[in-house]
Parts: C-alpha cells; sequence; structure tokens
C-alpha cells in the first residue's frame, strides 16, 4: 500500500514537504468504524485512515515540520482554504481579501475566535505568524517571504506589502496557517519543537494519544462548530488495504488494488472513491550534477520513456500519462499552449534518445550506453520505501533505460530519509511531484523560480532540482504583473515551452489523490460531480471536508 502526494502546502505540493506515508506494517490494531461492526458511528466518530507511514507514532504537531502529525492540519487553519482543483478560496481566518492594487493586498481578520486554550484570536496573530516566517526561514514553506516586503495592521485589517507587482501572492498568502503569539513567542526553537500540546483555531483538539493511534476531539471552542459533525476522529499508525476494507473505515486516503472489488465491493451500498488528479509524478533530475545539468541528457531521459506504461504499471489505469507542458490535467485545459507539439506529450522514440545521449557524449557499444572512456553509465533513481505504485513505476522506467544500455539502481529509503534528501539535493534522480497548488502561477512558480535554489545540503521548500533559467524567472515576473486572464494564460503559454525544452524535470504520470469514502454514517464527500475539496488528508484542504460532512439519516 502506499501514500504519493502532491506538494500542494509543501510541495506538492509541495509540494513538498510535510508527508505522514502510508508504509507497509504488520502491525495489527483493533478498530472499528462507523462503517463496520462497531459502535464508532453512533457515538459519532469518524474511522480516518489518514496518518499511517511508521509502525508508531512520534507525538508532534508542530505544522511547520516535516514529520508532523496529519492531525494538525485539522486544528491550525489558515487565513482561506484554497481548493487545489479550481482554485477557489473559502475564507477561515479571514473573511476575504481585497487586492488594493498589483503590489498591496488587504486582508480583513475575522472577529468572535477563540484559540482552543480561551485566548482570543486576534490579527495580531497573524502579523506575528508571518514576521516569524522572515525570522525563522525554514519555516516559510510557501516563500511568502520571496513576495512580501512588508506587513502592516490596523483594526481588522492586516495589509501585506509585496516586494514587487504580485497578482498571484493573494493566493500563496491564503494558505498560510496561523499560529499563537501567546504560546509561540516563548519557544526557543520553532524548527525543532514538537509542540505536544497544541493551541490552534481548528475544529478539533488532540484527545487521546497512544503510539500506535490517536484521536482528536471537537474543539468545542470552535468559530464555526455547528459544521463539524463528527465529534472524534480516530488515526491509527497502521492502514494497510486489509485494515481499511475490513475495518469500515469511513475516510481513507490510500492507493487500492482493484479499487471497484476489494473497496466498493466490500460494501457496496455505501463505498465509494475519488481519484482525482494531484500533482505530476516525474524523474527529478539533480541538475547541479553532471551530466543531468546537460539538457540534451536530459532529452535523451525523456524520449527513453514510454508514460503510457509507466502510469499503467504504476497506477492500474486510474490515471493518465503526463505531458511536458508543466500543466496539471484536466484541471488546468484552459491554460494549455496548443502551439507545444502533440499537447506536450513527448513519445518514446530510442533513435531520438540516443541521438541526444550521444551529443550529451554517451554511445551505445555492445549494448551499453558508455561514455568517452568506455564506462557504462550508471544512475541511481530514489523513491520512498512504502510508495509501492511508484516503485512499480520506477521499476517500469529501470527497464525502459536498461533496454538502450543504462545501468540503473533504485534506492528506497524511509520516507523521512526520502524528504531529507529530497530537500537537501542529495540525490543524482528522483521519483518526486510537482503541482497541485490550484494555482498555475503557483505551481510554475514552486517547480521553476529561482528564488527557492539552495546550496546542495541546505533544504529547499521548492525548485529541487535546483533550475535556474533567467527566461523562466523573467517570464514569472511578468507573470506577477499580469491583471488579466489572457494576459496570465499567454504568459503561462510561454513557461510551458520553457518546461518543454529545457525540461527541469520530466514528467511521467499525474499521481491521483486515493480517496476512499463511506457514506453509512456521514454524507456530503468530495467526487467529480460536487468536486469542492481534493480527498487529501494532510493539508488545510481537510478543513472544508471536516466542516461540510453531515451525520447521515
Amino acid at each position: 500500500m502506499n501514500k504519493p502526494r502532491t506538494r500542494l502546502r509543501r510541495s506538492l505540493v509541495a509540494i513538498a514537504a510535510a508527508a505522514s506515508l502510508l508504509a507497509m506494517s504488520a502491525c495489527s490494531i483493533q478498530t472499528s468504524g462507523s462503517n463496520g461492526s462497531g459502535s464508532s458511528g453512533a457515538s459519532g466518530s469518524l474511522l480516518f485512515g489518514a496518518d499511517g507511514g511508521n509502525p508508531t507514532f512520534v507525538r508532534n504537531f508542530n505544522p511547520f515540520s516535516p514529520t508532523t502529525r496529519t492531525g494538525a492540519h485539522y486544528m491550525y487553519e489558515p487565513l482561506q482554504v484554497v481548493n487545489a482543483i479550481d482554485g477557489k478560496a473559502t475564507p477561515f481566518l479571514a473573511t476575504g481579501d481585497k487586492v488594493v492594487d498589483p503590489k498591496t493586498i488587504e486582508y480583513t481578520i475575522r472577529s468572535g475566535v477563540d484559540w482552543s486554550d480561551g485566548t482570543p484570536f486576534t490579527p495580531a496573530d497573524v502579523v506575528y505568524t508571518f514576521d516569524l516566517l522572515k525570522k525563522t526561514p525554514a519555516l516559510d514553506l510557501l516563500g511568502q517571504w520571496q513576495n512580501i516586503d512588508t506587513i502592516s495592521s490596523s483594526g481588522s485589517t492586516v495589509t501585506f506589502h509585496l516586494k514587487g507587482p504580485n497578482v498571484p501572492a493573494a493566493t500563496i498568502i491564503d494558505q498560510q496557517i496561523i499560529v499563537p503569539e501567546h504560546i509561540w513567542k516563548t519557544v526557543k526553537d520553532p524548527v525543532t519543537w514538537t509542540n505536544e500540546k497544541p493551541v490552534a483555531t481548528g475544529p478539533y483538539v488532540v484527545g487521546d494519544f497512544a503510539p500506535n493511534q490517536y484521536t482528536m476531539v471537537k474543539n468545542t471552542k470552535y468559530w464555526q462548530a455547528d459544521k463539524v459533525a463528527a465529534e472524534k476522529l480516530v488515526l491509527p499508525a497502521s492502514n494497510t488495504s486489509l485494515q481499511i476494507v475490513k475495518g469500515g473505515y469511513d475516510w481513507a486516503y490510500s492507493f487500492i488494488d482493484n479499487v471497484d472489488k476489494t473497496w466498493v465491493g466490500a460494501n457496496k451500498q455505501h463505498n465509494k472513491y475519488w481519484f482525482p488528479p494531484g500533482g505530476t509524478i516525474s524523474l527529478i533530475p539533480n541538475l547541479t550534477k553532471a551530466p543531468f545539468n546537460n539538457v540534451d541528457f536530459r532529452a535523451g531521459l525523456a524520449s527513453a520513456l514510454d508514460r503510457d506504461k509507466i502510469a499503467n504499471d504504476a497506477e492500474q489505469g486510474y490515471v493518465k500519462a503526463a505531458g511536458q507542458n508543466g500543466l496539471l490535467l484536466p484541471n488546468a485545459q484552459s491554460w494549455l499552449n496548443s502551439s507545444l507539439p502533440n499537447q506536450g506529450m513527448i513519445a518514446q522514440d530510442a533513435q531520438k534518445a540516443l541521438q541526444s545521449f550521444a551529443k550529451a557524449g554517451y554511445t551505445q557499444q555492445g549494448g551499453k550506453l558508455v561514455d568517452g572512456s568506455g564506462q557504462q553509465l550508471q544512475l541511481t533513481i530514489t523513491t520512498p520505501n512504502g510508495y509501492t505504485d511508484w516503485l512499480r513505476g520506477v521499476q517500469a522506467v529501470q527497464s525502459q533505460l536498461q533496454a538502450i544500455g543504462i545501468a540503473v539502481t533504485i534506492d528506497q529509503p524511509q520516507p523521512a530519509a526520502y524528504t531529507q534528501a529530497q530537500n537537501n539535493g542529495d540525490f543524482q534522480l528522483l521519483m518526486g511531484a510537482f503541482g497541485g497548488a490550484g494555482s498555475v502561477y503557483q505551481d510554475f512558480n514552486t517547480l521553476m523560480s529561482s528564488q527557492f535554489v539552495k546550496p546542495i545540503g541546505t533544504a529547499a521548500s521548492g525548485n529541487f532540482e535546483r533550475f535556474s533559467s533567467p527566461q523562466a524567472d523573467a517570464l514569472l515576473e511578468q507573470m506577477r504583473s499580469a491583471t488579466s486572464d489572457s494576459d496570465q494564460k499567454k504568459i503561462a503559454g510561454q513557461l510551458q515551452e520553457v518546461m518543454y525544452n529545457q525540461l527541469p524535470v520530466i514528467s511521467l504520470f499525474y499521481g491521483g489523490l486515493w480517496g476512499l469514502f463511506s457514506d453509512k454514517s456521514f454524507t456530503g464527500w468530495p467526487s467529480a460531480s460536487d468536486p469542492y475539496a481534493t480527498p487529501a488528508t494532510w493539508t488545510e484542504n481537510s478543513l472544508l471536508i471536516l466542516t461540510h460532512l453531515t451525520k447521515a439519516k
């Protein structure tokens, strides 16, 4: 079983980051949800397959930490929650925003909100949070201070003064979770702090916590408590496919083999699923290292691969092969540059691949692709342990590259080590994801902006390949100033050409968001016919779902 992710907040998207992953585990725990034979549904509990990944839990609710518990995202709220499907923003701690001009954005901060310890939430908490990100850049997972110059507040209004014209910045500011000044101002090291007793504004607070399972209970002080149907969330550490199917889960995020037979077949009346595209799964080359810093070499890799087969091997036909246009399709279909060859799809062409490799200094000899000294090209692809679908995709890549003479090794570190390697640039080729923020600008910016580039060994929060292109930077700057949709789409079309021609990453297939739902005890889940939120469980997007559900009648 597995849990591939987009870098929506951490990246997508983030895309990066903050990953609680579902890993294979032989650990068995006794749980029963409202969809099973237990009585948790009657008591208002929701069995939630959201926070697996290790056999046991460590109590960490620091919302900025890459190893935070998923439950942190059901406690901490942003100014507005952005639906990654359509980019629509729903007001939360702000009642809305106003773009005064391309360099100035005002937010009206919601009144009548209390922190879970009873302390009033105020605009000062918003200003403090953004100041904290400035003072501690490791916490700035969205790159807020790439865009912001200064912040000021007056009454209920917080005003963001930007470094330059930047219309899309509102979407990024929207998504910033806010922490309480009266708690965090005494924290010595906010990067390593585990925040074991979190104080937040959201719908839930931590209940019982044990190494193999924890609960979250409804926050009675929540400002929209009347919209929260589930009195308690139950989050086990181990969420195997068998446990999800047999345990009667209400909501799980999991790739599952033969979903119609296994999940739907277990309860045809109530079990449903929705697998929308949530990001683009790609080979991420380390552009600080040869030969990956050679665009001809990257073109060789791109032409050597059969993306349809890779997608089918990895995801059993649930998703489609991705083009080299940088867009998440069909979500962003209206942004597609129609002048790209075959809409950006790169077909497998062994002869073309060998021509590109030859330009980069590698030729075939005796069935092996060798350098000028006759040494066979050897590559290592890093993919996280426990992502079984990604592993199948990497194995398909391995087979196809070996077919033209490249020796390929697969490295499978544990999820936390994988994330560290990704952020620090400690890899050759990495199986990763980008996109899915609900904003074409944000997806391209996080993927290609040189502002995210960090030295090897220093954690980056985006642009993990460490791509630097004056052309891409100039286009992103133009897009920040564009106020009309037509101008934004024209510039985005040129960014697609950069993606296609310069190959900062090599797109493979669209990663699904693996939403499994039961409507036996709770109804109102998102779906293709009602895509008000994604089914992802690890970002604040989940707040849209947790405040939308109703108890089944």
